[in-house]
């Protein structure tokens, strides 16, 4: 429904329902003015135009449609501590006062009917728009969360193929300037060959500074797994971590920022095909290495095994990178992902 055709709707409504209760002339045009104007007002004086409605209700004894549309626009724009005060201050004031008129007023309804009112048409909308606001809030956090982390991917993902095809290149063209300045060359052709490999050298040391860059905002560690968990929460996802055995700082960078990527991979996934549902990090201290555990009940839609996407295939990559092994566990009911680290830095050549 549209703006305006709500609008026409509430005055209607409104109106036909005085009008029933015996009022006519301009009284009834009057109140049909007011209750447009509140309604107009709704979107960008949501408070105000909950107070008219409160208003023209205390003196109508009707406004119900007014008061449930205003009062939901009122509960899905609260924001701040100032907004739920003028709220709970104005519907107090309008259960005082629909009290004192049932008192007041022989042969009136009971109290409890108009507190009923006041539920039905008041606090009930409030708490429904309120609720609708949370959810949205919610789904806006989750997708930017998810939208961070893929953007943290990307940046890592072009810096490893920077590193690994120009690095290679470049390292070419360092051995093989290299081998001819060891050659039988006339001297100018040595300084000029010399001179190539330096430049070789300068290249490679300049995309290794490059790269580092672009790691450098995804290059966080085990110091930072609570922060990640913290921040997951945060977006509403209902996440445990859990340790055991001793724990000792990961002396290889490679390792600790492998850890890292492990627990974001998992939240990610889980996040994302399985929101809503318990994820338990675990870190299982063991003499030679660290396990690592991400585990959430089994998503209706499988996820990709490894190797068939590129977090998971990349997260695969890094883990062997560091000495470690990545495991991804399907089961019937729980999905795991599992990866073990090795304490002891492993040597610059053993995973090249």
């Amino acid at each position: 429904m549209s703006r305006y055709a709500l609008i026409a709707a509430v005055v209607v409504a409104d109106t036909a329902l005085l009008w029933l209760d015996g009022t006519r002339g301009w009284t009834l045009a009057a109140y049909a003015v007011a209750v447009a104007l509140a309604m107009a007002a709704m979107n960008r004086l949501p408070f105000a135009a909950f107070l008219a409605a409160l208003a023209l209700a205390v003196l109508t004894g009707g406004s119900l449609a007014l008061l449930a549309c205003t009062g939901f626009h009122a509960g899905h724009r609260i924001s701040a501590r100032r907004d739920v005060v003028l709220t709970a201050g104005a519907l107090s004031a309008y259960v005082c006062v629909l009290l004192l008129a049932v008192q007041r007023s022989p042969g009136a309804q009971e109290p409890w009917i108009s507190l009923a009112r006041v539920v039905v048409l008041t606090a009930l909308p409030l708490l429904a728009g309120r609720y609708v606001a949370q959810q949205r809030e919610h789904l806006r956090r989750e997708k930017a969360l998810i939208a961070e982390q893929e953007r943290l991917r990307e940046r890592l993902r072009i810096a490893h193929d920077m590193h690994d095809s120009l690095g290679h290149l470049l390292s070419l063209v360092s051995v093989q300037a290299a081998a001819l300045e060891v050659g039988p060359l006339p001297p100018d052709q040595r300084r000029a060959v010399g001179g190539l490999a330096s430049t070789a050298r300068a290249a490679a040391a300049e995309l290794h500074e490059v790269v580092n860059a672009l790691r450098g905002h995804d290059s966080p560690g085990m110091e930072e797994i609570d922060d990640l968990v913290a921040r997951s929460r945060a977006a509403g996802a209902s996440v445990t971590i859990g340790t055991s055995g001793e724990a000792v700082p990961l002396t290889d960078p490679r390792a600790s920022h492998a850890a890292y990527r492990v627990v974001q991979e998992g939240l990610t996934n889980a996040v994302k095909h399985a929101f809503g549902a318990p994820i338990t990090v675990s870190l299982d201290w063991q003499p030679d290495a660290l396990l690592i555990s991400v585990a959430n009940p089994m998503p209706s839609r499988p996820l990709s095994p490894v190797g068939g996407g590129s977090g998971l295939h990349g997260l695969t990559e890094r883990v062997a990178a560091a000495g470690g092994l990545l495991r991804v566990h399907p089961g019937p009911r729980v999905f795991r992902l599992v990866a073990m680290l090795p304490l002891v830095p492993v040597l610059a050549g053993a995973t090249s």
